[in-house]
């Protein structure tokens, strides 16, 4: 007989929350008890799950009382806050925050690449930065087999990593772009800070906020994770984090450098082949490669314009894209939660 859990879904009136939601209904993932929580501003709204309405109740430490797995995704001060008070109570807590990804006792998981390290759990897993999850995903078969010495990204980012506000302002921006009328910029690149940008017709380099040596904060989350999640400090990585005004689906321009000479384009698409959660769109006489339209409401991570450095027998390009708020976020932690479920890590 199949054990169900006492689940909670910390934010589920947000953007990930509800696809934290929804992934869990497609997956009939085994849930005896649904609890959704948020801020006491959203408390009371309802939302559907398997044709039932569940009213949203506020977060508070006592909510967690009982409940055997926490998804949270309402923001790092929520999580610092309520994560370890659910952990506290017994809940494994799996957090799409960047409040624990770099604290050394909690794992950091992309279930293809390091699912083992979810046995070194002590309450908290974390979900990796989506820009960060579906690289990781494409670049750990080939480092397995080819090894990995070095990783240079672009990435071209979609508007609802930075949450609803930003979905809305490029929308509306759009429109008054488009009738000639005015408008003034409030949400990008970062809500709050000094400067604010058009992001229609546009592209920003600057995803959240930079820090003392020249990089934002969303490229040193892929340089710092990227070594974490890989288990390899000495792997040299760099990123560049470009916003572009597209809804959905993160895009990244990829170059690596493989310990082992002579890997053809052939060896990397057998490896891609055969990699769970890869799909290999690399035809490109017959113009087939990946882009984030089409990757929307799929869990997977594409990969294609696979090419060789024209100058570094070792260098390989690669172009990788995935829906962002699937397997950049809600997916991903379902799929820790699917795997806590698996090796056995819940009491009953």
């Amino acid at each position: 007989m199949v054990s169900s859990y006492h689940v909670a879904v910390v934010g589920a009136t947000g953007a990930v929350g509800q696809q934290m939601i929804q992934t869990l209904e497609s997956r009939n993932f085994p849930i005896a008890k649904l609890t959704l929580l948020s801020s006491a501003r959203s408390a009371g709204k309802k939302v559907v799950y398997k044709g039932e309405e569940i009213t949203v109740q506020e977060a508070t430490p006592e909510m967690f009382e009982g409940v055997d797995i926490a998804l949270f995704s309402a923001g790092g001060s929520v999580s610092k806050e309520l994560a370890p008070e659910a952990a506290k109570r017994g809940a494994i807590c799996i957090d799409n925050t960047s409040a624990f990804r770099m604290d050394p006792d909690v794992p950091l998981v992309v279930p293809e690449v390091n699912e083992e390290d979810i046995k070194n759990h002590k309450g908290i897993i974390a979900n990796p930065n989506c820009s960060t999850i579906q690289m990781v995903a494409a670049l750990e078969p080939i480092r397995q087999k080819f090894g990995l010495t070095k990783v240079i990204v672009s990435t071209y980012q979609a508007v609802s990593g930075a949450g609803a506000a930003a979905i809305e302002e490029l929308e509306e921006q759009s429109k008054a772009i488009l009738n000639g009328e005015d408008f003034t910029p409030e949400v990008l690149p970062v809500k709050g800070d000094q400067n604010h940008y058009q992001i229609a017709f546009n592209a920003v380099p600057q995803i959240d906020k930079f820090q003392d040596n020249g990089y934002t904060f969303e490229e040193m989350k892929m340089i710092n994770e990227t070594k974490k999640i890989m288990h390899s400090e000495e792997l040299k990585v760099a990123a560049t984090c470009v916003r572009l005004p597209i809804v959905t689906g993160h895009s990244e321009s990829v170059y690596v450098e493989v310990e082992h000479e002579n890997v053809s384009v052939k060896d990397i698409h057998e490896v891609l082949l055969d990699a769970p959660g890869i799909v290999l769109e690399d035809e490109p006489h017959e113009q087939i490669y990946p882009m984030p339209a089409n990757a929307v409401g799929k869990n997977d991570v594409f990969v294609g314009r696979i090419r060789k450095d024209l100058d570094d027998d070792k260098g390989i390009h690669l172009w990788i894209v995935s829906d962002n708020l699937l397997k950049g976020a809600a997916w991903n932690s379902v799929q820790i939660a699917e795997s806590v479920v698996r090796l056995g890590l819940l009491k009953h």
